[in-house]
């Protein structure tokens, strides 16, 4: 029995280190596709070195300025260009929002059209902190399901990743008409896993640095995937401080996966105040561009206790040719002995 038991946790260990090895050593990098929509919200995780991936959607608002008494209504198009090179944890991404504003300005009877880039921006992200990366993060419980899939207070230590980049105005853009061509911009991602469905997502932004308008945002971003893991739904707070603009903002939305490499969604939001008001929906969609290719590494190159636990004594030494099925080797070696003297 206790033959049989040890036999069963092998291969319950096999099992499982087949699985969880490439996403330990290639945490970045996952079979179905990452992506970013349908909130704001940025992951702390690249989408891998070789992979290109796209992210675009249409979005439409309403708003209503009670204080200033004007309308206006938005259009528009969202584009990301996310890419993954030199390493696993590294990638370089481009964030588009191209729109039209027609305003009315009801107490002059006044309308006006704005058309150009209300988010422009280019920026390096990278991985400084992956909990999966701990082996003891990922180590299995034989004896319990239950302890492998409850909430822990070790799920809430999170991937970290920092983002460096730049927001540009080109042009007499209308929307930030005073604003020099380049402005730093700089954030801190995390991911926290709070279950097998269940992640949680925290943005905090520094924007247009050393303007006459520097900006901070937040973002808290949960999204949970159904029983059918091809659905899933968020929930997303944004906040915005600004001598500009400031404003609290809720959205929430579906995604579906169709494919392991393309993702549709749709998302729906509204403002807190009336300084504007706004109401807003978005739909779009993700697309990659899959040429990862797992790394070699060298066994001279690998760390010890990196693909499993260390080497025991004598752990290639072959004893099946003495053993036989089901019985212990301390009574093996008492057949043996009861042999041997029956021969002598």
């Amino acid at each position: 029995m206790d033959a049989c038991l040890k036999s069963y946790r092998t291969l319950y260990l096999f099992i499982f280190s087949c699985f969880s090895l490439p996403l330990l050593t290639m945490a970045q990098y996952t079979e179905v596709i990452n992506s970013n929509r349908p909130g704001l919200s940025v992951s702390a995780y690249a989408v891998g070195k070789g992979v290109v991936q796209m992210e675009a959607g249409f979005l439409y608002e309403q708003r209503e300025h009670t204080p200033l008494n004007q309308e206006s209504t938005i259009m528009g198009g969202d584009l990301v260009l996310r890419y993954g090179f030199f390493k696993e944890m590294l990638e370089v991404i481009y964030e588009g929002t191209y729109v039209q504003q027609d305003i009315t300005f009801n107490s002059f009877d006044l309308n006006e059209a704005r058309t150009d880039f209300s988010r422009n921006r280019l920026g390096f992200k990278y991985l400084l902190y992956d909990p999966f990366k701990n082996p003891e993060r990922t180590k299995p419980n034989l004896y319990s399901w239950r302890a492998n899939n409850k909430f822990q207070l070790r799920d809430l230590v999170p991937a970290i990743s920092v983002y460096a980049g730049a927001t540009f105005v080109l042009g007499d853009n209308p929307f930030y008409p005073e604003d020099p061509i380049v402005a730093p911009r700089a954030m801190i991602a995390t991911q926290s896993h709070l279950g097998p469905r269940l992640v949680l997502i925290s943005n905090l932004i520094y924007d247009r640095i050393g303007t006459d308008f520097p900006e901070m945002q937040y973002l808290i971003s949960v999204s949970h995937a159904f029983k059918n893991p091809k659905w899933s739904v968020f929930v997303e707070n944004q906040g915005i401080k600004s001598d500009r603009y400031s404003d609290i903002l809720l959205r929430t939305g579906i995604a579906h996966l169709f494919s392991k490499s393309f993702q549709a969604d749709i998302n729906v939001g509204a403002s807190f105040k009336d300084s504007p008001r706004r109401l807003f929906a978005a739909l779009g969609f993700s697309y990659r561009l899959d040429f990862h290719q797992d790394e070699v590494i060298s066994i001279d190159d690998q760390k010890a206790g990196q693909n499993g636990d260390f080497i025991k004594k004598n752990a290639f030494k072959d004893d099946s040719e003495n053993t036989l099925p089901g019985i212990s080797k301390k009574k093996m070696r008492k057949l043996q002995r009861k042999a041997k003297r029956k021969k002598n």
